[in-house]
């Protein structure tokens, strides 16, 4: 019997360490790590206030971002632009997706538009709207620009929330850059 035992508890951990070597095998392909893909703005720098021209206190107009090379295979790229500090939860300004991987940059003020010029399509923010609203916050919040490059083409219509998006991404995830701003009162 107490052969059994042992062995029933070599079985089960077994069982167990394979299915941590699944899940982690699983998550390899959202594994983000890329050295020459990176997010900057010329607007601010990673870590630095956000300009108020940016924000609900100025034009509320989307800084420009600029990228590096996306990795091979990059077929469309994401952008999700929240607040993760807020009492309720994640606050989304921005959702754009289906940008083609030729694209290298967003300038100053990208449209409020369901449809870019050039690709891309909007998805709705937390604010109700389709494209950028800026920083509002009665105190100091972090806002995180983050970039996805993608392996396919999302099947989403404009309007699409931040968990659509991040939903229909999953297993197509190839890199992610982010560029971190702050801003409050």
């Amino acid at each position: 019997m107490l052969t059994s035992m042992k062995f029933a508890r070599g079985i089960i951990l077994v069982f167990v360490l394979s299915a941590g070597c699944i899940r982690d095998n699983a998550q390899i392909k959202d594994r983000t790590i890329s050295e020459n893909f990176s997010l900057t703005s010329k607007g601010f720098k990673q870590g630095d206030m956000i300009p108020s021209k940016y924000t609900c206190d100025g034009k509320d107009v989307s800084p420009p971002l600029s990228w590096g090379i996306v990795p091979d295979g990059t077929k469309t790229l994401a952008l999700i632009v929240d607040d993760p500090d807020t009492p309720g939860g994640i606050f989304t300004h921005w959702v754009l997706f289906n940008l083609p991987a030729t694209v290298t940059n967003l300038t100053e003020g990208v449209p409020r538009l369901d449809r870019l010029d050039g690709g891309g399509t909007q998805g709705k923010n937390d604010f109700g709207g389709k494209g950028y609203n800026g920083p509002c916050p009665p105190k100091r919040h972090t806002y995180r620009f983050i970039l996805y490059a993608l392996d396919t083409e999302l099947t989403l219509k404009p309007g699409a929330t931040r968990e659509n998006v991040l939903k229909a991404m999953e297993g197509h995830i190839l890199a992610r850059a982010e560029l971190d701003g702050k801003y409050g009162k």
